[in-house]
């Protein structure tokens, strides 16, 4: 079960219990900090102090303001999921088919807005037997956007009659979001992946053009 809480807003002036604002630059230096720890050490390795350190605060700081690791780690995802809100969002009004399902296949890759999001993921998997809960918060916020956002899309295009009924969205999201982590484990580029996936998938699920009739003889 994942647990929850309130989560702090480093860019609002919440209240201590004395009435005194909080200070929102420290809290947001105190956020950034425990971000690159877990790029660079991941859950497990990182230390309150360490955190305390690069944001250079002290740590009685660092705990009046969250009560635990987790509960900081907890607001310094959820910093990262309300920075990337808008990109889960995609109007198709001015996109052809084709384009629309490039762009939706663009937006499934972790890293469209933090380069070093590819990284925390695979932190986030490897705790998943000593800490479940972030994966499933990882689950939550980062993946099932993406794929719902690509999903969505191509049902909006079977609307429009440009793919063809009864395709698997599903399947076809979960591949398409699988590509960039097996480029990014072959250590090959992912900049060109949605072309390439369109490509592959696009012949196999777009809406075959109506051949003509043939005339009959004598018509």
């Amino acid at each position: 079960m994942v647990r929850t809480r309130r989560a702090a807003q480093p860019d609002t002036a919440a209240q201590r219990p004395g009435g005194r604002p909080r200070d929102a630059a420290l809290d947001e230096a105190i956020i950034l900090a425990t971000r690159e720890r877990l790029v660079r050490d991941g859950y497990s390795q990182m230390t309150i102090g360490d955190i305390a350190a690069d944001a250079q605060v002290s740590r009685p700081t660092l705990y009046r303001r969250w009560t635990s690791k987790f509960d900081l780690v907890v607001d310094a995802l959820d910093y990262g999921f309300r920075k990337q809100h808008d990109m889960y969002t995609l109007d198709l009004s001015a996109l052809e088919p084709r384009e629309a399902f490039t762009e939706a296949v663009r937006r499934l890759n972790p890293a469209y807005y933090n380069p070093d999001a590819m990284v925390l993921m695979g932190n986030f998997a490897g705790e998943a037997g000593r800490t479940p809960e972030l994966l499933e918060i990882l689950r939550k916020h980062a993946v099932e956007p993406r794929v719902t956002l690509l999903e969505r899309v191509l049902a909006e295009l079977r609307e429009r009659g440009a793919v063809q009924d009864g395709i698997d969205t599903h399947t076809i999201a979960t591949m398409c979001f699988g590509s960039y982590f097996a480029a990014f484990y072959r250590g090959e580029r992912t900049k060109t992946i949605p072309e390439k996936v369109v490509a592959v998938l696009w012949p196999a699920i777009a809406t075959k053009p109506r051949r003509p009739q043939a005339k009959r003889a004598g018509a």
